[in-house]
């Protein structure tokens, strides 16, 4: 333990999300160390953030507008809505290059045992996109873990009845990955998603 302001900010930088004890004494040391202006910066920067960033009101994801860059563009197709968790999986998606049409972002994953529930989600807000008669295919894209995979389902048993075409991303072993590490949820929707050897 350490006095003060250090361990304040030991404290502080260890409520981060993947930041143990250890990482967070390590940034702490890092500041310290750090440039005053450098960190000055870093101040500036996280207070802004704070102050300009909102959720799009079309899709949920982050943006300093009314509605991000990706609903204001009228080149994406409007007949498709990609289902993500959080804002982080829409950069991920648009990486690929391969999906054109819209998002919608749900703000998390069902999961129980945190109090999060389908009603803590964006889910009636996605509900209220589908009045738009264009839409034709809803791609659910949500973390292949348990929280994911529980959305996934939750979402494709409440859309079935609405007569929109309901997607999912297909998932299994990745390249150059081996069997043996493979976990068993992994290894299940890789056999489920079999295709054929010769196309």
């Amino acid at each position: 333990m350490y006095e003060g302001a250090v361990q304040e900010l030991i404290d502080e930088l260890g409520r981060l999300p993947g930041i143990g004890p250890k990482s967070a004494q390590r940034l702490a040391f890092h500041i310290l160390d750090a440039d005053t202006e450098d960190m000055q910066r870093l101040v500036r920067s996280i207070i802004t953030v704070k102050e300009r960033v909102k959720f799009c009101t079309i899709c949920g994801n982050v943006t300093e507008s009314e509605t991000c860059n990706i609903c204001r563009d009228e080149r994406r197709d409007p007949t498709v809505i990609c289902v993500v968790e959080e804002s982080k999986d829409v950069m991920a998606v648009e990486r690929t290059r391969a999906f054109k049409g819209r998002y919608h972002v749900l703000g998390g994953s069902i999961n129980p045992i945190a109090g999060i529930g389908p009603d803590q989600l964006r889910i009636r807000e996605l509900l209220t996109r589908l009045n738009d008669s264009r839409i034709e295919e809803i791609i659910i894209a949500t973390d292949p873990n348990l929280e994911g995979e529980a959305t996934a389902t939750y979402l494709s048993r409440m859309l079935k009845t609405i007569g929109i075409a309901v997607t999912r991303l297909a998932s299994g072993l990745p390249v150059g990955g081996d069997l043996e590490y493979a976990d068993e949820v992994t290894l299940g929707r890789a056999f489920e998603g079999r295709r054929n050897a010769l196309t």
